[in-house]
């Protein structure tokens, strides 16, 4: 089950356009932070809502997957708004996962931590999106 949690910090950190818009990591955006086309119609808050179900689902399988290890409802949450943000390719082969199979929760949060960049620059939303997570992953 998606954790309430990651929905959460997802609506917080994206917001909701019911219109396309570019990203700052340069990606054609709608709703909260669903990835879409240019010519992508106008939507309404509920469309926005099920795209980020359908979004939310897709990264937290992408966290079972990668991450088969038991783990609080709070670290899952922060894992998989980790993904959803920046896909599922960047967990699977990411330090991040290596520490979190390992049980290393610590190091873990200084992997997270790295994750800061959008369009190769620092960004400062993304610096507290990640101080989030962290809190998260350091909760047991």
């Amino acid at each position: 089950m998606i954790p309430k949690q990651a929905i959460d910090i997802a609506k917080r950190f994206e917001g909701f356009s019911p219109v396309p818009y570019i990203c700052p990591a340069g990606f054609w955006t709608i709703g909260y932070g669903h990835l879409c086309k240019k010519t992508h119609g106008p939507i309404d808050e509920l469309q926005g809502d099920l795209y980020l179900q359908d979004d939310m689902a897709g990264a937290y399988k992408a966290v079972l997957r990668y991450c088969p290890v038991e783990m609080s409802e709070q670290r899952m949450a922060a894992l998989v708004d980790f993904t959803f943000n920046l896909g599922s390719g960047r967990l699977q082969t990411s330090t991040l996962r290596r520490r979190v199979n390992e049980g290393n929760w610590s190091e873990a949060v200084n992997e997270i931590k790295r994750w800061v960049y959008g369009g190769g620059r620092v960004l400062p939303g993304l610096v507290i999106r990640r101080e989030v997570e962290a809190a998260l992953l350091r909760s047991c």
